[in-house]
């Protein structure tokens, strides 16, 4: 905990909120929108043309898929289901395993300069410790290992009583390093888990494969809310990402980014909607 007071302390940071704005003007704020503005914050901070920044984001009925998904033997069915219960479904670029997003879930980008002198572990450390603190005055009892069971397992999935309720993803560019965070804050946990569980359910069946899928347990999945016993909003947790950063750091807010950052927004967001064009591609042959 305190390598992270350290490494905050008095550095100029930006933080952009992107939960209720559009990235960009007459942009629409989509999923591919928000990871293409990461790839381009995390190429501006390697650049050292911006300081080190945070970014809150949000989006509704979306579920998220990484590049292994897309690999499923059956994931034309897969997506149409998604499509059925009335989920957006995209791959995005940063590592991991199909996530949901929805109004009870809070998205944290934390983008970091010199990504070659700070170690992937070091870097998931980072956010761990920063939601340990986040969340301090109601526990001291978040831990980081792999939820066997849960969707997008990882080494730094973050649990309570063996129950996840948030994963860490990283993502490098260049020189800069973006590291996410999805916070399950309130809502139906165990229908989201029940969600991807079937999702792989119709997109593997039965088939061998070579990459190892998860087997979705519901019951290890979980909000903060539910197992702290919270009523906390999404926007509660917003005040409390913004309190700790004007505490620590030389914080200025802000929704819009810079011109070089636009033009980088441009050029990834073109190749997210390329990937996932290929995929739907694939998907009508």
């Amino acid at each position: 905990m305190d390598y992270l007071f350290s490494f905050l302390k008095g550095k100029q940071t930006r933080l952009f909120d992107h939960t209720k704005t559009n990235i960009i003007a007459n942009n629409s704020n989509s999923p591919l929108a928000s990871f293409a503005v990461d790839d381009a914050l995390a190429t501006s901070v390697g650049n050292e043309e911006a300081p080190l920044t945070f970014r809150l984001w949000q989006h509704e009925q979306s579920v998220i898929l990484g590049i292994p998904d897309s690999r499923l033997p059956f994931i034309e069915h897969g997506i149409s289901f998604l499509l059925e219960e009335g989920y957006r479904p995209i791959i995005r670029s940063s590592g991991g395993l199909a996530v949901v997003l929805d109004d009870g879930v809070l998205n944290l980008s934390m983008i970091l300069p010199n990504a070659k002198s700070i170690s992937i572990n070091v870097a998931y450390q980072l956010m761990y410790n920063f939601i340990q603190q986040l969340f301090s005055a109601y526990t001291s009892d978040i831990q980081a290992y792999e939820i066997i069971g849960s969707y997008c397992p990882g080494d730094f999935d973050l649990s309570i009583n063996g129950k996840k309720f948030a994963g860490i993803s990283q993502r490098r560019v260049r020189n800069g390093v973006a590291i996410q965070i999805y916070i399950d804050i309130s809502g139906a946990s165990q229908k989201k888990a029940s969600l991807i569980k079937r999702f792989y359910e119709i997109s593997k069946r039965e088939a061998v494969t070579s990459f190892q899928y998860p087997h979705i347990n519901i019951d290890v999945m979980s909000s903060i809310n539910e197992l702290l016993s919270l009523n906390l909003t999404v926007d509660d947790v917003i005040h409390k990402v913004e309190k700790f950063l004007d505490g620590y750091t030389d914080l200025s807010k802000s929704t819009i980014l810079l011109d070089k950052e636009k033009s980088y927004f441009i050029e990834r967001l073109k190749q997210m909607e390329n990937r996932n064009k290929k995929l739907k591609e694939g998907l009508n042959d």
